[in-house]
């Protein structure tokens, strides 16, 4: 089969989807173990996520909590766990993108 184009068979298809589910299944089970680091703030705050969208840990700079500026904590937060979020969208959808295109499926995500 070509990458690219589906097969005219339809037993074939239906074997290339059901690789693909599996191929799928092990491929987000591989990003919920992996972690992403993104920070904030000049490096004030870190956020770790994994490559399923949790959130694994959060650290705040002593320094930025010392300082009592409540709001400026609040917009870092959010900033970071925002940009956390969608590096780990952008991450797994290249993941399963590539897993997609091996399988003659491209841009499927």
């Amino acid at each position: 089969m070509t990458k690219g184009r589906l097969p005219s068979n339809p037993m074939q298809l239906l074997q290339q989807l059901q690789r693909l589910q599996e191929e799928m299944v092990r491929a987000k089970e591989a990003l919920a173990q992996e972690s992403l680091t993104v920070t904030a703030g000049g490096g004030a705050i870190t956020v770790v996520i994994s490559g399923d969208q949790r959130v694994r840990s959060i650290t705040i700079a002593p320094e930025l909590l010392s300082s009592g500026d409540v709001e400026m904590l609040q917009d870092l937060l959010v900033a970071a766990v925002n940009q956390a979020i969608e590096r780990s969208q952008t991450y797994a959808a290249e993941r399963l993108n590539a897993l997609a295109g091996q399988l003659g499926l491209g841009g499927l995500f």
